[in-house]
């Protein structure tokens, strides 16, 4: 999904310089949604009575927005909430952002939602920061540079025991989609450890880069959802790998350690 080739020391100072516009949004964003916390309003239904969006997942984005017009202005950006805005420059960069992933559990309160913001070019993801207000945690990666949590080096999980394997996942919003994906875990709950069900992608994707847990899977993400946290967990050495739409399941992606990946894949490829 990216490139993992040492950088040049221009296209180095390129990538800082992406990342350090995507932590600069990602905070923009979390200081929009902090705001609302506890309080948000215009809370209103996108594509089931269950999957919700409120007037901070808008306002959030339209802060990235901002920022981005300001210190990018010619990056065509993919937002959750705006959609596609073309380029109006040739930088090739475009900027796919979600500005609140984990809607439902932000509306709760339940602390396990993210801000996650990723630049990529032709090659994929360039640069990539998944921002946890809460836990007050930045996971953060580059094509080339080191992926860190605060800093500090991130260590996957080298587990080669398919049932010694914690694992994370997600759910689709549609009734239908639900019912397949409950038969898929029903075969894979007796062959791992156990599973887990946080709500924010972009989180778990980032555990999973953490050694938090093993391994993540989910169907129905969008580029949005996973940019940032696949290319931290791809540089911090784990497989990623698609689960790719059939006429019954939306694309996935399932993240695991090199020694894992093909039997989790034929296990959770439905």
């Amino acid at each position: 999904m990216t490139s993992s080739a040492d950088a040049s020391p221009t296209t180095a100072a390129l990538e800082a310089q992406l990342l350090q516009i995507a932590r600069d949004a990602a905070r923009a964003s979390a200081r929009v949604l902090l705001g609302y916390y506890g309080n948000a309003t215009g809370v209103r239904t996108k594509s089931t009575d269950t999957d919700l969006v409120s007037e901070a997942d808008v306002n959030a984005e339209l802060a990235i927005r901002a920022l981005l017009a300001e210190r990018r202005p010619g990056d065509a950006i993919l937002g959750e909430e705006g959609g596609e805005t073309s380029a109006t420059g040739e930088s090739g960069i475009r900027w796919i952002v979600d500005p609140l992933d984990g809607t439902v559990n932000y509306l709760f309160q339940y602390p396990q939602w993210s801000v996650s913001i990723a630049a990529a070019d032709a090659g994929g993801t360039v640069a990539g920061i998944v921002w946890d207000p809460i836990r007050q945690e930045e996971f953060a990666a580059t094509r080339s540079g080191q992926p860190t949590l605060n800093g500090a080096p991130l260590i996957p999980s080298a587990q080669d025991d398919l049932g010694q394997v914690l694992i994370s996942t997600g759910f689709a919003y549609d009734a239908r989609l639900r019912a397949r994906q409950a038969e898929i875990v029903s075969g894979l709950i007796t062959r791992v450890r156990d599973i887990r069900r946080g709500g924010s992608a972009a989180l778990d994707l980032c555990w999973a880069a953490a050694g938090r847990t093993d391994a993540y899977y989910e169907r129905g993400i969008n580029a949005w959802d996973y940019a940032a946290g696949a290319l931290i967990c791809e540089r911090a050495g784990l497989a990623v790998r698609d689960l790719p739409a059939d006429h019954e399941l939306p694309f996935g992606l399932v993240v695991a350690p090199p020694a894992l990946i093909d039997h989790l894949h034929a296990l959770v490829i439905g």
